[in-house]
């Protein structure tokens, strides 16, 4: 069971994640507030909590503050930012001051559940919105020009995702997990790739990308 406790400025907010999350049996909202007075009393509760979802902008402190501070004190705690501000350098405040995972709140459900489950295992977690923007400033900033052959690869999003995780020694099942698809689907990403830029092998495909810029 994971207990959960949600921090949030806008009561319907609030009301909707709590119902989304109610749905499963394996997760249990076991307090919700806006203010950091009672998120304290919460925290001193001898209620069991294993997450903390929690927005940026709040009343009186704002929620990377509050992360710092209940890091500091709770190092064990899980806390999942949860918040409008797409920003790369919310982001990176956020993991700066000890989150665990950093969520946009247009994220689908079945990646807010994935990000819950996988944050309480003791994994870090950015939702595909911002992996994808934070994929496009690494590309974007790439001094050496791409050759001419990798601009008429026409590589699509997708395809950049599972290049990008290849490249980070994941498998093609941890890949499948991670965008919610399958497997198999990986698997033909991948081999559209190698046939695209013509090398033999998935180590081949991960060299390739980094000589032409594709990844830095």
């Amino acid at each position: 069971m994971i207990n959960i406790i949600l921090v949030d400025d806008h009561y319907i907010v609030r009301q909707g994640v709590r119902t989304l999350l109610e749905t499963e049996s394996d997760l249990t909202i076991i307090g919700e507030t806006d203010q950091q007075s009672e998120l304290i009393q919460l925290l001193e509760s001898d209620q069991p909590i294993d997450v903390i979802m929690m927005d940026i902008t709040m009343p009186g402190v704002d929620g990377i503050t509050l992360t710092t501070a209940i890091k500091s004190a709770r190092p064990q705690l899980h806390i999942i930012i949860l918040s409008m501000m797409d920003h790369v350098k919310y982001v990176t405040q956020a993991f700066e001051a000890g989150a665990d995972a950093y969520l946009v709140k247009n994220v689908s459900r079945d990646e807010l559940l994935f990000a819950i489950k996988h944050v309480a295992e003791g994994n870090q977690y950015i939702c595909s919105e911002i992996s994808m923007k934070l994929l496009s400033q690494a590309t974007n900033t790439y001094k050496q020009p791409l050759a001419v052959e990798v601009l008429d690869l026409h590589i699509n999003n997708r395809e950049m995702e599972v290049l990008a995780l290849t490249a980070d020694g994941f498998t093609n099942q941890e890949i499948a997990e991670r965008l919610f698809t399958s497997k198999r689907t990986v698997e033909g990403y991948r081999q559209s790739l190698i046939e695209k830029t013509g090398v033999r092998n998935s180590a081949a495909l991960v060299k390739f990308a980094f000589q032409n810029g594709l990844l830095t």
